[in-house]
């Protein structure tokens, strides 16, 4: 089929998706507002690119005649647009059809209640759909609680891990040290200080349960990079945890394999519920890492609790460090929740299933308005 995806082309899970398509046989255009142009991100030269001429929040607006131009020219099977407040806005003034509208997280759990304005927009563009689809159980039912009184009909669209990509066999963890680790930009959303703080909390506890040799194991790899960076390391300093902590930096997605074979456990630390899904602790999972996950919407979905890992109160650095310690202090039971965690990943994020699962939405769609 062809189709005409309208997504920031900056984005890693627009490039996944746009690239999965267009390996199963696909006719993908990706079209894109001039400042979301691809980046650090490759995607393969079988899709077609599409920049539009305008940038920044005014090109959601002003794009609709150049993007409905391009749809002429075109003649997709389907479009699916990602995002429901700015691209969802572009679409429904550029009146394409039929869409497959792709919610994020923000764009229904915070955008619409920053004022009535919104609220109305985000209802047109949700409306003007032909099918809502979600990453998640959480989010779905946060888009229908928008659209009340209407029922809307939200397909769930998990996006999973290449299972054979994220895959434990090439660990090879000596336990001469036990290591958490995070991936994430450093901004306030995700709650890096949480983590450090916990730290502090967790290796202080030991010492004074005199275990200090397993405090002294404990080391954190932060990746990532963003403007909470300077703050974050000024407060690993405070804390005296130098020694401990360690900031990797920010690292291109195909390299996340690599960097969490290096882990023992993945710390979540996220306080927001936009926080809809959860592809690191996904990514984590699949290699067989259990995972301590603040109660966010989206984690309490993918984690299985007291299973494949630990759901902690979120911004309470004491209970993050409670369920650390848990994992630190009994390696056969980071081992349990490891395996308990891969199996979990086959059995509901395989990605080639999800990439099958979009597919199959688009032809419901398309079979649905001949």
């Amino acid at each position: 089929m062809k189709i005409l995806f309208l997504a920031n082309a900056a984005s890693i899970h627009t490039v996944r998706w746009v690239n999965s398509l267009s390996k199963k046989g696909h006719k993908v255009h990706l079209v894109y507002k001039r400042d979301d142009s691809p980046e650090d991100n490759e995607i393969c030269d079988e899709v077609t690119l599409h920049s539009l001429k305008h940038s920044g929040t005014k090109a959601y607006f002003t794009s609709a005649y150049e993007l409905n131009k391009l749809f002429k020219k075109i003649k997709p099977d389907i479009v699916n647009v990602h995002y429901a407040s700015g691209y969802g806005t572009l679409a429904r003034l550029a009146k394409i059809r039929p869409i497959v509208l792709s919610v994020w997280g923000s764009d229904v759990y915070d955008f619409p209640h920053q004022g009535r304005l919104k609220m109305k927009l985000i209802r047109k563009n949700l409306l003007f759909a032909n099918q809502i689809a979600s990453t998640s159980n959480c989010m779905a039912e946060v888009t229908r609680k928008l659209m009340y009184p209407i029922n809307v009909n939200i397909a769930i669209t998990p996006f999973g891990v290449d299972i054979n990509k994220f895959s434990r066999k090439n660990c090879n963890n000596n336990y001469k040290n036990i290591v958490i680790g995070n991936i994430k930009t450093l901004s306030s959303k995700y709650g890096i200080s949480d983590l450090i703080k916990a730290i502090k909390i967790l290796k202080d506890d030991l010492v004074n349960e005199n275990k200090k040799n397993i405090s002294d194991k404990i080391k954190v790899l932060i990746y990532g990079d963003g403007d909470q960076k300077v703050d974050l390391i000024n407060l690993t300093k405070d804390l005296n945890l130098n020694d401990t902590i360690s900031f990797m930096g920010k690292i291109p997605n195909s390299q996340v394999p690599k960097a969490l074979e290096k882990f023992d456990i993945f710390c979540a630390t996220s306080v927001l519920n936009s926080e809809s899904f959860g592809v690191a602790v996904v990514e984590a999972m699949s290699v067989g890492i259990p995972v301590v996950a603040t109660d966010v919407d989206g984690f309490k979905e993918v984690v299985n609790d007291n299973v494949t890992g630990f759901i902690v109160q979120k911004k309470n650095p004491l209970k993050i460090a409670n369920g650390l310690k848990k994992l630190v202090l009994d390696e056969k039971l980071r081992e349990d929740m490891g395996l308990k965690s891969r199996k979990r990943v086959l059995e509901l994020y395989d990605w080639s299933k999800n990439v099958d699962a979009m597919e199959s939405l688009y032809n419901y769609c398309i079979d649905s308005r001949k």
